[in-house]
C-alpha cells in the first residue's frame, strides 16, 4: 500500500474507532453518517478493491447496526441479480458480433454528412443502451469503430473538428443515455428499484415515456452545439461510406449466433415491455435472457465462458451501495437531515427549492468519479425530500435528481466513460471543460423544464 493510501486507511480507522466502537456513545444517526465517510473515502480513495471495501461495509453493518442475514439478504435480491443477467446478455451481444453490425449499419445513415454522422453516433448510443447495459462496454465499442474512421479520414483532410465533436459528445451521451431504459447501467438499475419502493407503476415500459423526450430534447441541443464549437467543415462522403462498407465487408454474412442473439434479445425485451401485462418481474426476465443465451442449442456460448465476462466485484459493490442506503433510511438519518434542511427552505417556493437541488446536485457531481456511489447518497434524501414538497410528485423529485446526478462535464476525471474517450486522443481535458460549460448549462434547463412535463404524466 502505497503512502497515500496508509494515509486515508488510517483516517478511516480513526473514524471507525472514535465513532463505531464501544468506547463512546452515539446517536445511531451520527454513527451513520461516520459509516457512509467511511466507506465512501475507502471507495474514492481506491484504498482497497470496491468488492473488498464493500466486505468490510458488510462487517461494520452487522456488528453495529443490523444481523448478518439482515446484511447478507441484500446480496440476493432482484435487483443485484438484473445486474448480474445484464453483464451475460450484454457480452454475449458483444461476442457474436451482430453490436459491431448493428453500428456500423447505423451510422451508415449518415451517408457520408459529418454533421450528421455526429447526430447518427448519439441515436446508436441509445439504441446500444438497450441491448448494453454498460456505459463502458457500449462507449468502448462505438468509440473503437468511430477511432478507426476518423483515423482513416485524417490520411485525405483534416477532420480534427469532426474528432472531437464525437469523441466528446459520446463522453456525455455514453452517460446520459444509460437513463433511457431501467436497464441502461448499474446506476439506472439501482435509481429503478428506488423508484419502485415508491410506486408499482414505474415499468420498464413508463420508464422510457418518461425519460425518454427529455434526453432526446438534449441530445439536439448537444449536437447543435457541438457542431457550433466543432464545424466539422466539408468532408468527402464517399470516403465515410465506403470505410464503413469496408467494416461491414470484413464481417461477412449474419451468423448464426448472430441470428440467435436476435431472438434472444427480442424475446428478453417484449417480455420487458409487457411487465405489466404478464406480472413476471423484470429480474426474472433478465434472469431469463441471460440463461437462454448459455443454453445448449438455444445459446451462443458456455457457463465457463459467460461467468469469466460477469463482474463479481461490481455485483458485490452494487449489493453493497443498497445496504448503505437502506442504512441511512432505516435510521432515519436521512429524515433527520432533510428536517434541517426544511427548516431552512419552508419560505421559498417548492419549484425554487427543486431548482436548487438540481443546481447543488450537478456542482456536487463534479468531484465524484463514481456515479452509483454518489446516487447512493442523494436518491435517499431526494426521496425524503420529494415528500415534504407539497406541489411536486416525489417521483418527479426523485428523476429530476438522478438526471442531473448522472453525467459529467467538466473534468475528465468524472466518468470512466470520459476516460474511454480521452484515451483516442481526439480532444484535449481544456476542450472538454471549454464545451462543458454550455453542455452542463443546457442540460439542467431540460432537466428542470422536464418537471412539469413529468407532473402532467404521472
Amino acid at each position: 500500500m502505497d503512502k497515500k493510501k496508509t494515509i486515508i486507511f488510517t483516517i478511516t480507522i480513526v473514524l471507525y474507532m472514535f465513532f463505531l466502537t464501544p468506547l463512546f456513545q452515539w446517536d445511531i444517526k451520527i454513527m451513520a453518517i461516520a459509516t457512509l465517510l467511511i466507506i465512501q473515502i475507502l471507495w474514492v480513495g481506491r484504498v482497497f478493491p470496491l468488492a473488498y471495501s464493500s466486505i468490510l461495509l458488510i462487517l461494520i453493518l452487522s456488528f453495529n447496526f443490523f444481523s448478518y442475514d439482515e446484511v447478507m439478504s441484500y446480496v440476493g435480491t432482484g435487483i443485484v441479480w438484473l445486474l448480474f443477467s445484464t453483464f451475460i446478455i450484454a457480452n454475449a451481444f458483444i461476442k457474436t458480433g451482430l453490436a459491431s453490425r448493428i453500428s456500423l449499419k447505423i451510422l451508415r445513415l449518415s451517408k457520408g454528412s459529418g454533421s450528421l454522422l455526429i447526430f447518427i453516433s448519439f441515436i446508436l448510443m441509445f439504441v446500444l443502451t438497450i441491448f448494453i447495459p454498460s456505459n463502458i462496454g457500449k462507449s468502448s465499442l462505438v468509440a473503437s469503430v468511430l477511432d478507426g474512421i476518423s483515423n482513416s479520414l485524417q490520411k485525405v483532410s483534416d477532420v480534427s473538428n469532426l474528432s472531437k465533436a464525437l469523441f466528446i459528445g459520446i463522453s456525455y451521451v455514453g452517460a446520459i443515455s444509460c437513463a433511457f431504459v431501467a436497464t441502461g447501467a448499474s446506476s439506472t438499475i439501482y435509481v429503478y428499484g428506488m423508484l419502485q419502493s415508491i410506486s408499482t407503476e414505474v415499468t420498464y415500459l413508463s420508464w422510457m415515456f418518461l425519460f425518454g423526450p427529455p434526453i432526446f430534447i438534449y441530445i439536439i441541443l448537444l449536437w447543435l452545439i457541438l457542431t457550433v464549437y466543432f464545424p466539422p467543415g466539408k468532408i468527402d462522403r464517399s470516403s465515410i461510406i465506403q470505410l464503413i462498407d469496408e467494416r461491414l465487408v470484413e464481417l461477412g454474412k449474419v451468423q448464426v449466433g448472430e441470428k440467435k442473439m436476435i431472438a434472444i434479445i427480442s424475446l428478453t425485451l417484449l417480455l420487458w415491455i409487457t411487465q405489466s401485462w404478464h406480472g413476471f418481474s423484470i429480474p426474472l426476465v433478465g434472469m431469463l435472457g441471460a440463461a437462454l443465451t448459455i443454453s445448449p442449442l438455444i445459446g451462443v456460448w458456455d457457463w465457463k465462458e459467460a461467468s469469466e465476462k460477469v463482474n463479481w466485484n461490481i455485483m458485490i459493490f452494487f449489493a453493497a451501495t443498497l445496504m448503505i442506503s437502506d442504512l441511512l433510511i432505516k435510521t432515519g438519518t436521512v429524515g433527520w437531515l432533510v428536517d434541517g434542511l426544511s427548516t431552512r427552505m419552508e419560505n421559498l417556493s417548492s419549484y425554487l427549492v427543486l431548482l436548487l437541488l438540481v443546481i447543488s446536485i450537478a456542482l456536487i457531481r463534479v468531484v465524484f468519479v463514481n456515479v452509483l456511489g454518489f446516487l447512493t447518497i442523494i436518491i435517499p434524501v431526494a426521496i425524503a425530500i420529494g415528500e415534504n414538497i407539497p406541489e411536486i410528485n416525489t417521483l418527479v423529485v426523485v428523476m429530476a435528481v438522478f438526471l442531473a446526478g448522472v453525467p459529467g462535464f467538466f473534468l475528465v476525471t468524472q466518468s470512466p466513460v470520459h476516460l474511454i474517450s480521452y484515451s483516442f486522443n481526439h480532444f484535449t481535458d481544456r476542450e472538454l471543460l471549454r464545451i462543458g460549460f454550455p453542455s452542463a448549462i443546457a442540460w439542467l434547463v431540460v432537466v428542470f423544464l422536464s418537471v412539469f412535463y413529468w407532473q402532467l404524466v404521472i
